[in-house]
């Protein structure tokens, strides 16, 4: 008989919701996941500070220029993978020079409202007495974001000549992931 109270007991603590507080926090509403960065999210430039700036004085040496990216959106987004950079020339034979890719891997990057995510693009600076066949004079960068078709323009303001090597197998110009 005292079982058949304490089963009975058991069933009414049951019923009256006080086992609901045992639900599991998986079954909880989670916070949904930043989405993608879309390009009117964002706004780019080259940084242009001190330790920033290429050196492209130094020729036959690789450099970097780094591109950045500031989330001006009020909400998060996530940026992954590599921005598509199109080097547009100075010099009438110059033409659209699309970069490569490195070898690195990308992370998944989430950016707040007012982050800023830079990335860089390696560069091999030639004299200015180099052929002018032989190397790329920059103008403008067109520089995608991640995964979007409309692009930034971006003068290039450092100057200075690039090897130009469009059609190599593995150029000393090329992308780095976002983040790197």
């Amino acid at each position: 008989m005292k079982t058949n109270l304490t089963a009975v007991a058991l069933a009414a603590v049951v019923v009256a919701g006080t086992a609901a507080a045992a639900v599991p926090a998986s079954a909880a509403p989670a916070k949904a996941a930043a989405a993608r960065c879309h390009t009117a999210d964002l706004k780019a430039g080259f940084a242009t500070g001190g330790d920033a700036k290429p050196e492209m004085g130094r020729t036959g040496k690789q450099t970097e220029a780094f591109i950045w990216f500031t989330n001006r959106s009020r909400h998060a987004c996530t940026l992954s993978g590599f921005a598509g950079v199109d080097m547009v020339g100075a010099q009438r034979t110059d033409g659209t020079w699309s970069l490569v890719r490195s070898a690195k891997k990308p992370a998944k990057i989430t950016l707040k409202q007012g982050d800023t995510v830079d990335f860089s693009v390696a560069l091999l600076p030639v004299a200015r007495s180099t052929p002018a066949k032989q190397k790329f004079v920059p103008a403008t960068f067109l520089v995608t974001p991640p995964n979007e078709t409309k692009h930034f323009t971006l003068k290039w303001p450092f100057g200075g000549q690039i090897l130009k090597q469009d059609g190599a197998t593995h150029p000393g110009t090329y992308v780095n992931p976002i983040g790197q």
